[in-house]
């Protein structure tokens, strides 16, 4: 009886991943408009994702402003999945929900999980798919009813497309990172990123840290407040609507931390960049890889 089951079940997600593959997703959700306040909806979203087994990793205001908050959220088998693959896989395994007070409401919208699995793990999804599929199924069963829109937006691209993007030519790849330090041991590298940033150098913040000791692997979600080169200084030039990008990341390997490039991982959540809109903010992955280096000392 069991077998039975399974069998169809097995063929649902070789049918859906084939669809996943094929079609083109969106970086972002929209899940619509809540009547309630920022404070309100960021309760109700919580709760949810609670109940869906889901952890909270943190929350925060982006730009230190009281009408944007992201949380950033995971699962267990997520960051199983996630440290199976060695280079920077981990990055998967945190998941954001934007919040936007817009007038009374509040607008609700996440960054779309297939988007980033297929951006973050490559071809590696492949050998995950259906550990993959059942998160993402999880997060749209969890987060639709909160909301009547239910739609993408922010840009399009395919699986294919995400595995191999990098923004324009001789731009950054996903397998170009930043490299920021290497450490004497992975101890050193978690005591000097803490360090750093609970004494907020550079106007730099803790978001959120996912540490996994048997592996050797670390991410820091960072806050970056600063008010000439932070936050505040790119989110409203290339669009607030895409905050669930946010916080950007350290990640530790071993003894080795770094970050993804900024022209690929900005480029990535804002794909309907223009050059023009690029250049205005052009000094930003510069600033950002002076702060995360600064947390690296």
């Amino acid at each position: 009886m069991k077998k039975s089951i399974f069998i169809p079940f097995l063929l649902l997600v070789m049918l859906i991943s084939m669809s996943i593959t094929a079609q083109e997703l969106s970086p972002y959700i929209l899940v619509g408009e809540s009547p309630n306040t920022l404070d309100e909806t960021e309760q109700k979203v919580t709760n949810a994702l609670k109940a869906s087994g889901f952890e909270i990793l943190g929350q925060y205001n982006p730009e230190n402003n009281q009408t944007l908050k992201v949380i950033v959220y995971s699962r267990k088998d997520l960051q199983q999945i996630s440290l199976k693959v060695k280079d920077r896989g981990a990055l998967a395994a945190a998941l954001k929900v934007g919040l936007k007070a817009d007038g009374p409401g509040t607008t609700i919208s996440y960054l779309n999980p297939e988007y980033l699995f297929q951006a973050y793990l490559r071809d590696s999804y492949d050998s995950h798919r259906v550990g993959l599929i059942k998160v993402s199924s999880d997060v749209k069963a969890t987060l639709a009813p909160l909301g009547n829109i239910n739609t993408g937006f922010g840009g399009a691209m395919t699986a294919q497309d995400l595995r191999e993007y990098h923004y324009k030519i001789m731009m950054p790849y996903f397998t170009d990172p930043v490299e920021l330090k290497e450490f004497s041991s992975f101890e050193e590298g978690v005591k000097t990123i803490e360090n750093n940033l609970k004494s907020q150098k550079g106007a730099t913040r803790m978001v959120y840290s996912l540490k996994f000791s048997d592996e050797k692997v670390a991410v820091f979600g960072i806050a970056f407040l600063d008010e000439e080169k932070g936050e505040k200084q790119f989110l409203p030039v290339i669009g607030e609507d895409h905050l669930a990008a946010m916080p950007y990341e350290i990640i530790l390997e071993d003894k080795k931390a770094t970050m993804l490039h900024g022209r690929y991982r900005l480029a990535l959540h804002w794909p309907e960049l223009t050059m023009g809109t690029f250049m205005k903010i052009r000094s930003t992955p510069g600033d950002f890889k002076d702060a995360f280096e600064a947390l690296c000392e």
